[in-house]
């Protein structure tokens, strides 16, 4: 069972209290009727699919139900760090990537 921390509630849970919500730190388009069917189609799709750190949201369904952002090593599931939406993304140093 994955441990999740919300940042908002400062409470740590089990996974089955939040919800994944996709890649973070995506830059949504300004004027989605302005892009090319294929850029609309990579906007929707596609996705770097990183094995390692990944930046990741997250909302914390049965709790705040706000969206917060995480940093997750997809080889080992171990969440690295959660923080708020407003918050920058935090940077690894290279020790801490290869933990």
């Amino acid at each position: 069972m994955l441990l999740i921390h919300c940042p908002y509630c400062d409470e740590t849970l089990p996974e089955v209290e939040f919800a994944y919500a996709g890649e973070a730190h995506i830059a949504r388009p300004a004027d989605p009727s302005a892009l090319t069917d294929e850029e609309w189609r990579d906007y929707l799709f596609i996705r770097t699919n990183a094995r390692g750190p990944h930046y990741e949201r997250w909302r914390h369904v049965h709790g705040c139900g706000r969206f917060f952002n995480a940093l997750r090593d997809t080889v080992t599931d171990r969440f690295v760090t959660t923080y708020r939406i407003d918050e920058p993304r935090p940077v690894l140093t290279p020790l801490e990537a290869a933990e």
